[in-house]
């Protein structure tokens, strides 16, 4: 019996050919066995005519003993030959052909393996801590936000900053104002940072900034605002062409920016508040009798007049 080849060995032309070899196996296979059916048939019509054509004889046969019959009383019957028929029919084998090997499910033995098992724990480990992190993550940031929007609602609500005065400077140019704050929680000290005022005046249609400092080296620094606190500022509002929007008034903004946390020493816990002031300034040398004519003022004319936001 000639060996069949190794398929494993044999190249891509080799494979095909013996694939097609295979094919011609089958294909005579079944033809053959489509024969000897035919044939098969033919050999039952055959016997069941013999036996309508013996039938008046079988009853004398049988009265005979077995040592009186002959040799054609010991022909095969066709159930006997259709047996013999197909088990002699070639059948087509379902075992695998040598040296072919079932390839299916041939790598499920990989994910016993000890070391696949441990790089997938280690991929599910690192998404489960990666999932982790990013809860924690947004809850703190969460928990920043929370904080931040109270701290900056507090910095509106419980820090309370008024300009209380300006007064003209006996140097005849500059003046003097003085601004207050007050924490209204007195419970909770406040840690204001104050920054230097900014004062603008007026002029045509743009805001031109003037000199200004801090009186005696107050009003710089952290103050621990515990119930009130004031501190002046001195500023030089000389601008050649000042707005007069209310006759013999200059028109003034003064804008105080602090930065204000709940810690001596804060962290991400500080925000900004900026409070702007609008004034309208008599200048130094203002002729009162004129201001009061124009605008139609009774009394003294003040120094400023302080107007809302705007």
């Amino acid at each position: 019996m000639m060996k069949r080849p190794d398929p494993r060995k044999l190249s891509p032309e080799q494979k095909d050919a013996l694939i097609r070899d295979l094919q011609r196996q089958v294909a005579t296979g079944q033809s053959e066995l489509r024969l000897l059916r035919r044939r098969l048939g033919l050999t039952q019509q055959q016997s069941q005519a013999a036996a309508s054509d013996r039938a008046p004889f079988d009853r004398s046969r049988s009265d005979r003993s077995p040592s009186d019959r002959g040799p054609s009383d010991h022909a095969p019957s066709g159930r006997d030959l259709f047996d013999k028929l197909a088990a002699a029919a070639p059948r087509p084998s379902t075992a695998p052909p040598t040296g072919i090997a079932v390839k299916l499910g041939r790598h499920l033995g990989l994910w016993r393996s000890p070391m696949v098992m441990g790089v997938v724990g280690v991929v599910l480990a690192a998404f489960a801590i990666d999932g982790g992190i990013g809860i924690w993550q947004d809850q703190a940031l969460r928990r920043y936000k929370q904080a931040r929007l109270l701290l900056e609602h507090q910095a509106l609500t419980s820090l309370y900053v008024e300009l209380k005065r300006i007064v003209p400077e006996p140097d005849g140019k500059s003046y003097r104002m003085t601004i207050a704050m007050q924490n209204i929680d007195a419970a909770a000290p406040l840690y204001v940072m104050l920054n230097a005022v900014g004062v603008y005046a007026q002029s045509g249609l743009i805001w031109q900034q003037v000199p200004s400092s801090p009186a005696d080296g107050a009003g710089r620094g952290v103050v621990k605002l515990v119930d009130g606190y004031t501190y002046d500022i001195v500023f030089t509002p000389e601008v050649a062409s000042w707005a007069e929007l209310i006759p013999g008034y200059m028109h003034v903004r003064i804008q105080s920016d602090m930065l204000i946390s709940r810690q001596a020493q804060p962290g991400n816990d500080i925000v900004e508040r900026r409070t702007p002031f609008y004034v309208y300034l008599k200048p130094h040398g203002a002729n009162d009798a004129d201001i009061k004519a124009r605008s139609k003022m009774s009394g003294t004319p003040p120094v400023f007049i302080p107007m809302p936001p705007h």
